[in-house]
């Protein structure tokens, strides 16, 4: 009744008495009393003009006193006048409230609204009337933050941390401590196969940020939603037409502080053989050198070209706002470069701790080629039937060579006075393309109104990873006095891998609603099947040099004029990493969602049948060639939400949901890395997991938010990749995933949002406390002095989750002057990064801060001009044992009596860039 009463005041008073020089106030929704951000506030008959703040607040300074008209419009909205008198003393804090112009029919409002889904405020209204619990980050957002693809511009939302890649941008998305298998991703509410070419989560990076409309982290489930999710899911909502024609066109270059400090190192990657000589010529052929590029070993060292990237995306709605046309497009070229350190440890049967044999000095450098393609048609045949074809296509070409210099501890040759060692160079060269398309016919037809509607989506989609002719070429050498000399060529390895996944997916959902004692209540059942096709290809072939007691020289690189000779001519396809497999998934679904009072409900079960299965091609010997894991799962959950008032919900959930293995990771298979060897477990189980959710909300207004909550996880089966030592060959180890018995996951979160007129805070903390059990090998002193192997149990939380997750963004808007600013600092704790099979002995990742900036002018031509600035602190990403070891403590870059034996430490430094902006 109130806010009433102040919209007739606002609307027939005719001259309100204002209170000083000063003109002040703020621009609310009538309806809902929200802040309207960016209104247009004008003095008539003067040259003054404000757009109001993100508080939905506006001010005039130093008004002469006198009479004047007031004038406030906005889009949507019906024009506000009035007239105020300015007097000396006194000071005017008017509140206006604009009421929708509802002279526009449905069509045009649904429309406008579509305009307006890439807004801060559509943003903060989807997280409020959403049944799951969830975070939203706007397209707007995304725009004017440093963030240039998905992956960077997640790690900005609650409980989410980032898995970065060699060039130290983010890649992989860590829901609530739960590593990355545990999350899957969707593009328009349609989930999309990973073109990873070992597991099924799907790389982030590949994705531009500028062709979304908003990004969306669900972190519930309901029925309707697919149950392979114990962390979250990730959707991007990409770009829809609007009502108006609207044209976004981005052109921007810059550096990496890296390579203005040292050179860029590339090979010749249009010489490389897209096939193997198995492919070109068949099985019985037997290869020679002369079959293998020499353009992957023609090293340059040069400067790297400026980073080039731009965009555009144009849309507009035609035929009476019913057919809507959108296409956008992105092209990213960067380089970049990586410096590092890694260290090689053991542990030695006389060892208790992890022992340095090594340490490699690696230099990355990097050519990222990232596109990006979107396209959307709909039509709208009238108020209860319409269709919508949507296609992407996502690619990420990534040229990368890595030198590296290998120093060896563990032999007589080492001492660190004399500067003399046995030292090894690889320099590897690698091509990699990972690409997905995804094609969605979606159509929704409301068959009784009121009553009776059906979805239904058809889905095509592939993603594939290809890396041609992968090349790492070795050589021994000598230090003294501390210069490096290249002394004979050990080998050339050439690699070829490749996996393929195509799916078939068909979704349906009706929906009834019927009135029950007075309720509406609507009852939704549906399901989809979807037909997954994987295929995968591996083959290698080792080359040794004719002359192994060729003198190669200091500053020798001339790789290409080093001859050899083929030692497996006939390949390596035969292995265990060329198969076929497939996934049939089967799901139904029952749901009712009703509303009684201030407390709103959905609930219902989901039924998730999977028969996944391989046939490994070369089986081998093998004494698993194919396999089968068949399962059904039943997946209930429970989403309330109460309504406290208009702006405060209290949210409490309840859902189960699962994990399954990934198609290599029950591939009986053996993969040697450096490192270490790989291998899958046809033994693995799904994992299962029970979530539950209570989070309290409050939306003072359309930017506001006050997010507070706390999560439980009991996981079933957990799966966690661990180090194992091989009974069967003595000494060695592999790495390889298993079921671990039973984990927990809790914590906390918030996240506030506050706006002071041209300044706000973005801030947000999550503590996740999570703890597994698992057997580990520890050494012990018997009575006699010697060390014995035993097994123990160890608690330690689950790999790459983080006890202390946050992320602070000062952000300074002025819309009359066109400027926005924002100073982005993301902060990720310690977590596990490698599972060791010894007791004490697991690496951790140390905390990281990454700090970035962007500063953004628009021009009154439609032109703005922006900056982004990434990496400002240049924080290392370390990896460490913790403990006490003095049996590292005199080697170079471990700290003498130090608490920990650092293991790899990678710099990455600033990246900078500028650009314009065109809007109409």
């Amino acid at each position: 009744m109130k806010l009433i009463l102040q919209t007739i005041l606002c609307l027939f008073l005719s001259i309100a008495v204002a209170k000083a020089g000063n003109i002040k106030g703020h621009v609310y929704d009538h309806r809902t009393g929200e802040a309207l951000i960016g209104a247009s506030v004008r003095l008539e008959n003067t040259t003054q003009t404000t757009m109001t703040g993100l508080d939905g607040s506006f001010e005039f300074k130093h008004v002469k006193a006198g009479t004047f008209t007031i004038k406030v419009s906005y889009i949507s909205y019906k024009t506000f006048t009035k007239q105020i008198e300015v007097e000396k003393e006194h000071n005017p804090a008017l509140n206006v409230y604009l009421s929708e112009d509802n002279t526009n029919d449905l069509s045009e409002i649904v429309i406008a609204a579509k305009q307006e889904g890439s807004t801060e405020r559509t943003a903060r209204k989807i997280e409020q009337k959403s049944m799951q619990v969830m975070n939203v980050v706007s397209g707007r957002a995304m725009e004017i933050s440093p963030d240039l693809t998905v992956a960077n511009a997640i790690q900005r939302v609650s409980g989410v941390t980032i898995e970065r890649s060699n060039n130290g941008d983010g890649q992989y998305a860590i829901l609530r401590g739960m590593d990355k298998r545990y999350n899957y991703t969707l593009v328009n509410g349609i989930k999309i196969p990973s073109p990873d070419n070992k597991f099924r989560y799907v790389p982030l990076d590949i994705f531009p940020s500028e062709l979304l409309e908003r990004l969306e982290v669900y972190k519930s489930l309901t029925p309707n939603m697919e149950g392979d999710a114990v962390g979250g899911v990730v959707n991007m909502v990409m770009k829809d037409a609007p009502s108006k024609l609207q044209i976004n066109a981005n052109l921007a270059t810059g550096y990496s502080q890296m390579l203005f400090d040292r050179k860029f190192l590339a090979f010749d990657a249009g010489a490389i053989n897209s096939k193997s000589p198995y492919e070109n010529n068949g099985r019985a052929y037997d290869a020679k050198a002369a079959d293998f590029s020499k353009g992957t070993v023609d090293y340059k060292a040069k400067q790297a070209d400026p980073n080039l990237v731009g965009g555009i995306s144009i849309g507009q709605r035609f035929l009476n706002n019913k057919l809507g046309v959108l296409i956008a497009g992105s092209y990213q070229n960067t380089y970049r470069g990586t410096n590092s350190t890694f260290f090689n440890s053991t542990v030695a049967e006389t060892d208790k701790f992890s022992r340095i044999t090594s340490m490699a000095e690696r230099q990355f450098s990097e050519q990222q080629k990232r596109y990006g393609l979107h396209g959307k048609i709909d039509y709208n045949f009238n108020d209860r039937n319409k269709i919508s074809l949507v296609n992407s296509y996502v690619n990420l070409t990534s040229i990368q060579t890595r030198d590296q210099i290998t120093t060896n501890f563990s032999t007589s040759e080492y001492n660190a006075a004399t500067g003399s060692a046995e030292i090894s160079y690889a320099t590897r060269s690698r091509y990699t393309e990972q690409q997905i398309y995804n094609s969605t016919l979606h159509g929704e037809h409301t068959l009784v109104p009121k009553k009776l509607k059906i979805q239904w989506s058809a889905v095509y989609s592939t993603a594939k990873n290809d890396i041609p002719d992968e090349t790492t070429i070795s050589l021994n050498g000598t230090r003294r006095n501390f210069l490096d000399n290249r002394t004979t060529a050990k080998e050339v390895d050439h690699r070829w891998s490749r996996n393929t996944d195509e799916d078939k997916a068909g979704y349906l959902d009706i929906t009834y609603t019927a009135d029950i004692a007075g309720t509406k209540v609507d009852f939704t059942g549906g399901g989809l099947y979807r037909d997954k096709q994987r295929s995968s290809f591996y083959n290698n072939y080792v080359l040794y040099p004719l002359n192994r007691a060729g003198l190669y020289g200091t500053d020798f690189m001339n790789y290409t004029d080093i001859n050899w000779e083929v030692q497996n001519p006939k390949g390596a396809v035969a292995n265990p990493l060329t198969y076929d497999a497939s996934e049939k998934t089967t799901a139904g679904y029952g749901m009712f969602n009703f509303k009684i009072a201030k407390l709103e409900v959905i609930g219902g079960a989901r039924v998730e049948h999977t028969n996944q299965g391989y046939n490994l091609l070369f089986p081998a010997g093998e004494s698993n060639p194919a396999g089968s894991q068949v399962y059904t799962d039943l997946l209930p959950s429970l989403n309330l939400k109460y309504g406290l008032s208009k702006n405060e919900n209290l949210r409490a959930t309840y859902f189960r949901s699962l994990n399954r293995p990934g198609f290599y990771e029950i591939v009986p298979s053996k993969t040697v890395t450096e490192e270490y060897q790989e291998r899958g477990n046809p033994d693995l189980k799904r994992a299962i997991a029970d979530n539950f959710d209570l989070r309290y909300e409050l939306f003072p207004n359309s930017t506001d938010q006050l997010l507070a909550g706390a999560f439980y996880k009991n996981i079933k089966d957990p799966i966690e990749y661990t180090i194992q030592a091989d009974a069967t060959r003595g000494q060695d180890q592999y790495y390889t995933p298993g079921n671990f018995g039973t984990a927990k996951n809790y914590g906390l979160e918030v996240d506030y949002i506050k706006f002071f007129n041209k300044i706000g805070i973005k801030a947000n903390y999550t503590y996740t406390h999570s703890r597994i059990t698992t057997d580990k090998s520890s050494r012990i002193r018997t009575e006699s002095g010697d060390l014995k192997l035993i097994n123990v149990e160890q608690s330690r939380p689950l790999f790459g989750q983080s006890a202390h997750t946050g992320n602070l963004s000062l952000i300074y808007k002025d819309s009359k002057h066109g400027w926005d600013a924002q100073l982005a600092g993301s902060y990720t704790g310690e977590r596990i990064n490698t599972i060791s099979q010894f007791v004490d002995n697991d690496l951790w990742q140390k905390g990281f801060i990454q700090m970035d900036a962007s500063v953004e002018k628009r021009f009154k031509n439609n032109i703005s001009v922006f900056i982004k600035a990434g990496n400002l602190l240049n924080t290392p990403n370390e990896l460490f044992i913790k403990g006490k070891n003095s049996l590292n403590a005199d080697l170079p870059k471990q700290k003498e009596g130090g608490n920990e034996t650092l293991i790899r430490k990678d710099f990455y430094e600033q990246t900078y860039l500028i650009g314009l902006r065109y809007k109409l």
